[in-house]
C-alpha cells in the first residue's frame, strides 16, 4: 500500500530540505525520483544538489544519463520517468503519475505561496478520495518535521 506524505515548507526553501530528505532516502536503500514542474527546474535542482554541503554528496541525475535507471536518485520534469524508484517526491505543484506505483509518494510544498496552498488541499482531498492512507507534516521552529494529520 502507498503511503502519501505531504511535507509543508514554513520556514526553509526547497532547496533547504529536499537534501536532508533525500540524504534519508540514500541511507535507507531507497531508489528516489524526485518530479519538478519544469525542466528547467529539474536543471536547476540538478545543480544545486551538486554544491548544497561540502561535506555532503548525493549521487543524483537526470534521464540524460546513460544510467538513469540506476541512479539512487533520478531527477525529472516528465510524470512518465522514474527509473526504478520506490520513492517519489513532487515538488514545484508537479503533475503527479499513478501514486499506487509506488511505495512511498511524497508531496513538498511551499507554504508561502498561496497557489501551491490550494493545489496541496486538492491533492490531499484526491489522495483521501482514493483511499490511500496520507499524513501531513510541517516544520516546527527549529526546522524539525512534526506530524500534525
Amino acid at each position: 500500500m502507498t503511503e502519501v506524505l505531504f511535507y509543508h515548507l514554513q520556514r526553509r526553501t526547497l532547496e533547504q530540505a529536499l537534501p536532508s530528505l533525500l540524504e534519508k532516502c540514500v541511507e535507507r536503500g531507497w531508489k528516489t525520483v524526485v518530479q519538478t514542474g519544469s525542466p528547467e527546474r529539474r536543471d536547476a535542482l540538478d545543480a544545486h544538489l551538486w554544491a548544497y554541503a561540502d561535506e555532503s554528496f548525493l549521487p543524483h541525475g537526470t534521464g540524460r544519463e546513460a544510467d538513469a535507471a540506476d541512479l539512487p536518485i533520478l531527477l525529472t520534469a516528465d510524470p512518465a520517468e522514474r527509473g526504478a524508484a520506490r520513492v517519489r517526491f513532487l515538488v514545484d505543484r508537479a503533475e503527479p503519475p499513478d501514486l499506487a506505483d509506488y511505495d512511498r509518494v511524497v508531496f513538498l510544498f511551499d507554504g508561502n505561496d498561496p497557489e501551491a496552498l490550494v493545489d496541496a488541499r486538492r491533492r490531499w482531498k484526491d489522495v483521501k478520495a482514493s483511499g490511500l492512507a496520507a499524513t501531513y507534516w510541517a516544520e516546527d521552529e527549529t526546522g524539525r518535521w512534526v506530524k500534525k494529520a
